[in-house]
């Protein structure tokens, strides 16, 4: 086989074992990390948990290539990281939103750096260590994006931003495995990410505290500004109930850490940063019936016109939901589950499912009891 790839390592055992797979499958490897962020600028305890970016997880993959006879480079992305994923996080708290980062990067930075690079470096592919599979489908006559093998470690909900373009350049030579069998292989090859731990929550917040890297980060640019002033936490009748330390800090079904004394538990429903409230209510009021999704890319489909069915998953480890979904002009979508669903978060993606099949996605922009 003459086919180049270049194969994006992180520092953890999946990309590493990624990496010697397509070694092993007879392609021209060449690996490729790509630097996003530095510990100076975000803040935060350095861990050796497999996430990107430490000079620990560099110094392993380079020890790894070396002794595999496999070219590598260290791709300095870091201020486009910045200014793509990193100020659209703050931003989007900032507006009371819960954004997705690694959907962010994945779309809009990722996927399009390796492909720069891989188109410099004369290769035909770029790999990945997702728990996915990529596949030329004749029902669609499109590349479609499949769920892995693995239900546990399935990774589909992060990529429907990706183009037919960047599918037809895509391996993902871990979604016909499972988790357990990418440690083994990781021990055989003998890598030293073997053991390497589970990396937790979002990269760049190294000691995955939130409320610490906002703080921080809008200190640098200045402090005080919206979504960072404290405010009133009130009930849907605009009662008081307690003030909030700034609508940034809150989240859709969010409970704790509010310090409100209140005879039941009462749960954050709507975050208005308009009026710089934060709307509480009991369980019952999280559930919703419809919702809007904007900002679209379909994947499977090409730009429905009509009505259609699927099932909609509105967060990473959510159950996706059978729902009808509605087009309309303007990139926007109106989902009617046929059960209601709770805490459905503005800002988070909604991904359309057919069975393992990913349709397409967006980001959920209002909801609707």
């Amino acid at each position: 086989m003459d086919k180049k790839v270049l194969v994006a390592v992180s520092g953890g055992v999946d990309s590493s074992t990624a990496m010697m797979l397509l070694k092993d499958q007879g392609y021209e490897v060449i690996a490729a990390h790509m630097k996003m962020w530095d510990y100076a600028e975000v803040g935060g305890e350095s861990r050796r948990d497999g996430r990107c970016c430490s000079l620990e997880s560099i110094n392993d993959l380079r020890s790894i290539c070396t002794a595999h006879n496999i070219p590598f480079y260290v791709l300095n992305f870091v201020d486009r990281f910045r200014e793509i994923v990193i100020d659209n996080f703050v931003s989007e708290y900032r507006a009371g939103r819960t954004p997705n980062p690694c959907i962010v990067c994945n779309t809009h930075l990722k996927w399009g750096g390796l492909l720069n690079k891989a188109l410099q470096l004369g290769c035909d592919f770029i790999a990945t260590g997702h728990y996915a599979r990529i596949v030329k489908d004749d029902k669609y006559s499109r590349y479609i994006i499949k769920k892995g093998l693995d239900d546990s470690r399935d990774q589909s909900y992060a990529l429907w931003g990706l183009t037919q373009e960047a599918l037809s350049r895509t391996l993902f030579p871990l979604g016909e495995y499972r988790k357990k069998d990418v440690r083994e292989m990781a021990a055989k090859y003998d890598l030293k990410t073997a053991k390497t731990p589970e990396s937790q929550d979002i990269c760049f917040v190294a000691d995955n505290n939130y409320h610490r890297f906002l703080k921080e980060w809008e200190q640098k640019e200045g402090g005080g500004g919206k979504g960072f002033r404290p405010g009133k936490i009130v009930k849907e009748n605009g009662e008081v109930v307690g003030e909030h330390k700034g609508v940034a800090f809150y989240t859709v079904g969010q409970r704790r850490g509010m310090g409100i004394a209140h005879p039941t538990p009462l749960y954050v429903k709507k975050i208005d940063p308009e009026s710089n409230t934060v709307v509480v209510g009991d369980n019952d009021d999280l559930f919703t019936d419809s919702m809007k999704v904007t900002k679209l890319n379909w994947v499977a489909l090409d730009n429905p016109q009509e009505p259609f069915r699927a099932e909609v998953k509105i967060r990473y480890l959510h159950t996706p939901a059978k729902a009808g979904i509605e087009p309309h002009a303007k990139d926007t979508v109106t989902v009617r589950f046929d059960k209601s669903q709770r805490a459905v978060t503005p800002g988070q993606s909604a991904v359309f499912y057919d069975d393992d099949t990913v349709l397409g996605g967006g980001v959920i922009n209002s909801s609707k009891k």
